[in-house]
């Protein structure tokens, strides 16, 4: 299966939390792993909130940054292409979704994804109208 997560989803693979059981174990019967080229980012800077926040340390931080740069070594990462583009605005113009959300969405739709994860209702409302098969994992 060719699967993709959005940052919702990715993060719940690094941090215990309700719908963490259902990433893990999608990853698992997953084929091929992507995420979208802003899922780094956005996932780095939800665990400095946690860092700022006191409810991870320096050291957790650092060992859980170190695992996601290894996990996503071998993930195909879906650049921000022309094509993506237009998909994200015709998302944009036909969804209540945010732009991030709509990229992901985009890139999944891109990338030929048989499935698409997420925690996020709007982004997987979108994604269905793209005829994505989804997965809520919230």
């Amino acid at each position: 299966m060719r699967l993709f997560l959005d940052t919702s989803a990715l993060a719940k693979r690094y941090i215990a939390e309700q719908g963490s059981d259902k990433v893990l174990r999608l990853c698992r019967e997953a084929e091929q792993l992507a995420v979208s080229v802003i899922c780094l980012p956005e996932l780095i800077s939800a665990l400095n909130r946690l860092v700022r926040e006191r409810r991870l340390s320096r050291p957790q931080y650092r060992m859980l940054k170190r695992t996601l740069l290894d996990d996503l070594a071998g993930a195909d990462l879906c650049e921000l292409t022309s094509a993506v583009m237009r998909g994200v605005i015709q998302l944009l113009e036909s969804n209540p979704v945010r732009a991030l959300d709509a990229i992901h969405v985009a890139c999944a739709a891109a990338y030929g994804a048989e499935v698409f994860a997420s925690a996020d209702r709007r982004q997987l409302a979108a994604a269905r109208k793209l005829k994505l098969r989804v997965v809520d994992v919230s």
